[in-house]
């Protein structure tokens, strides 16, 4: 497996001679943990510790100290992908980036946003295709299609192709049959990932979504349905888009880069 692209650029950095010996190693070793007055303690050695960038969780902060943490984030590392953003924690972001020269790109679908300074990381070769049974699980899907872009794969979607009109998958699945691995986001009953996985040679990730009601609703019907699956898949948490994309691109990027 090729190193990080990060360690590359340290060790360039290094060469260069823009870092220090000590800020090298402390950079490299992946601990670099710096806090933020005395609300937040930020990350910034998660992606050479394990090659999964740092990705602000908006729910449940504050505006003003999301802000705080999105524009510390890029000034150190250079971009920062905040999900769940309500309108106005967005707001409040938007106009901390303005002040302080840093781009912003809002996904609306997903509800999610980039903050950056530098250009995204080259692409890793990896090959993502994320599936969708309906246009209502299309939130899900787009965050993991993100984060999968984030950290270096080509992504390739196929949506609303599911098993109430199972005559559509086919032809979506033809175009997507080079991936390293499936994504596959369903509510309600929660199908389409176990039949996907019975049609394809690659590694399936089944991602429940929250659609659906009654009883069983909310995604709890889809998350049961998927774990029962008599195909082989791993299965994420419902509306789990996050962790879906990191996982397909963490698989994705080993295999082009064995």
């Amino acid at each position: 497996m090729q190193p990080h692209a990060t360690l590359h650029d340290l060790l360039e950095a290094f060469r260069r001679g823009d870092l220090s010996r000590e800020e090298a190693a402390t950079r490299i070793e992946g601990l670099r943990i710096e806090q933020l007055e005395e609300f937040a303690r930020l990350d910034l050695g998660r992606a050479a510790r394990c090659g999964v960038p740092e990705v602000i969780l908006a729910e449940g902060k504050s505006p003003g100290h999301l802000a705080g943490i999105v524009i510390r984030t890029v000034a150190a590392q250079g971009r920062c992908v905040v999900t769940r953003v309500s309108p106005d924690q967005a707001e409040e972001i938007r106009r901390c980036c303005r002040e302080e020269g840093v781009d912003l790109e809002y996904r609306e679908v997903p509800r999610a946003l980039l903050a950056f300074r530098i250009p995204p990381a080259e692409k890793t070769g990896g090959i993502v295709a994320i599936l969708t049974a309906g246009t209502a699980d299309l939130p899900a899907a787009e965050e993991a299609r993100l984060i999968a872009e984030e950290m270096g794969c080509t992504v390739r979607t196929a949506y609303d192709v599911g098993a109430a009109g199972i005559h559509r998958l086919f032809p979506a699945l033809k175009s997507v049959l080079d991936a390293h691995v499936f994504i596959v986001a369903a509510g309600r009953e929660g199908t389409l990932p176990a039949i996907v996985a019975g049609l394809v040679d690659r590694p399936v990730i089944g991602l429940p979504v929250s659609s659906g009601y009654g009883y069983m609703g909310e995604g709890r019907a889809a998350l049961a349905s998927m774990l029962q699956s008599c195909s082989v898949l791993a299965v994420v948490n419902i509306d789990a888009g996050f962790t879906a994309g990191a996982f397909a691109a963490r698989i994705a990027t080993m295999v082009a880069c064995p």
